[in-house]
């Protein structure tokens, strides 16, 4: 705290007057809330230089968009903390989860995700718009190293810990034509990378955009799935089916829209995008045992259960084995005395 009290007073010309801790989730970095006569503000102090680097290019970028991320107010000598607007608690996650047990929303909360759905594409290409690639943390792009990094994570960070019995020779020819499938996208549009409702929030009834450090350049379907298939909120279909109509919309603002390639393009990103998730669920559940991510696993597993019920012809032996993960595991790991379900 030493150093953002310090940035806080250098900024503002006050001392704080008071810090609070803000919930850790996966990340290390450590977020505080800073108050005192010249404002309240979100401090940060990173782990990372060039992740640091690359959240303050991003930022940069979205204010020029004239979209809303949290301004900069100041930022340390050495790159590794600064001081950020403070949006408010209004986390969208957080005001969908009373109603996403039944999906019971109301008029404002769908206007929420109306309005989220309908900034997306903005987000993607004005943002991407100037933007060098090359600050972008931990790679300029999406491409084969990176889909490998993540189909790597579903296998050993989750699978592999199941204990279910799988070809892995099966399984990596599957993951080799989906990596190659993956990389058939075109332009130079920003993928937000964890475009979720945790990272979403409502202020004035604004959404606003937070934690897109891991942005970079990639395919415009990689946040929508992100966003609608997402096991914390588990949308319905139809519902989901309602929201991509909202963003098709906003998205033929920008270019002219094949829906039916579109769709072909977006399923198999969403199933990219799943075995990541599931990845990140199982290392950060129950690998480091924390009950927000384990609590995920139901929502995953009925996720990759719904998009492997219609078979993808190119990966059979990945749709088989999704299936039997969805349908037979019951919760068990390899580790001693964990079971998960």
């Amino acid at each position: 705290m030493d150093i953002l009290a310090k940035l806080y007073e250098s900024w503002s010309g006050f001392r704080p007057c008071g810090s609070e801790l803000l919930p850790l989730s996966g990340s290390a970095r450590k977020y505080y809330r800073i108050s005192g006569d010249g404002g309240t503000v979100i401090g940060c102090v990173g782990t990372n230089p060039a992740e640091n680097r690359a959240f303050l290019a991003i930022a940069e970028r979205f204010e020029a968009a004239g979209l809303h991320a949290p301004h900069i107010h100041a930022v340390s000598d050495d790159g590794m903390s600064y001081l950020q607007e403070d949006l408010g608690d209004g986390q969208l996650f957080e005001l969908l989860k009373p109603a996403v047990a039944d999906a019971s929303y109301s008029e404002e909360q769908l206007c929420w995700l109306h309005d989220t759905m309908a900034l997306l594409p903005a987000v993607q290409f004005k943002v991407g718009e100037g933007l060098d690639w090359g600050v972008c943390f931990p790679d300029r792009e999406f491409n084969a190293r990176m889909v490998g990094f993540d189909l790597n994570y579903f296998k050993y960070d989750f699978l592999k810990l199941t204990g279910l019995e799988f070809d892995e020779i099966r399984l990596q020819d599957d993951f080799d034509r989906l990596t190659a499938d993956s990389l058939d996208f075109n332009g130079d549009t920003f993928m937000y990378r964890d475009f979720q409702a945790r990272n979403i929030m409502i202020k004035d009834g604004e959404p606003c955009f937070i934690d897109f450090q891991g942005g970079r350049r990639g395919p415009v379907q990689y946040d929508l799935a992100s966003f609608l298939w997402n096991a914390g909120t588990c949308f319905p279909a139809e519902l989901r089916k309602q929201l991509e109509q909202v963003y098709l919309r906003a998205l033929s603002e920008f270019l002219p829209v094949d829906e039916d390639d579109f769709y072909r393009r977006y399923r198999l990103i969403t199933l990219v995008r799943l075995l990541q998730e599931t990845g990140a669920y199982g290392f950060r559940g129950i690998v480091e045992r924390k009950q927000l991510f384990i609590d995920c696993f139901p929502g995953v597993l009925r996720s990759l259960h719904e998009l492997a019920s219609e078979p993808f012809g190119r990966y059979p032996y990945l749709t088989e084995l999704l299936l039997r993960l969805s349908e037979e595991w019951d919760g068990s790991t390899i580790l001693p005395g964990v079971k998960v379900l």
